[in-house]
């Protein structure tokens, strides 16, 4: 989950709206907090802490999917792909593995 889902959740969880996690948050106001719950901004460090105070939860929780795609190994492709599998439902998502697993065995093999 994107961290401005995770965002979203905990908010509604917690009752809480962007004008009370603004005022929660150092340096951030509303439609600063309002950027992040949408997706178009990410928070500071110190305002990822202050964040996870105020949800009760680790740092870790709001990073997680931020974390793995960071994954220097991944191709930009490979980060589009696993977006997009995001996106499927379970059905989906089985026909797309079936199809890539598919792909991959008939796949000549490269010499090195």
């Amino acid at each position: 989950m994107s961290i401005d889902q995770t965002l979203r959740l905990l908010a509604k969880a917690r009752g809480l709206s962007v004008t009370d996690i603004a005022t929660a948050i150092p340096r951030a106001g509303a439609a600063t907090v309002s950027a992040w719950m949408r997706g178009e901004k990410l928070p500071a460090k110190e305002q990822l802490d202050a964040l996870a105070k105020t949800f009760g939860v680790p740092v870790g929780a709001l990073l997680a999917e931020l974390a793995s795609t960071l994954d220097p190994a991944r191709t930009k492709g490979e980060h589009d792909l696993l977006a997009a599998y995001r996106t499927l439902n379970t059905r989906q998502q089985g026909a797309l593995l079936e199809v890539a697993r598919s792909m991959a065995g008939n796949k000549p093999q490269r010499k090195r």
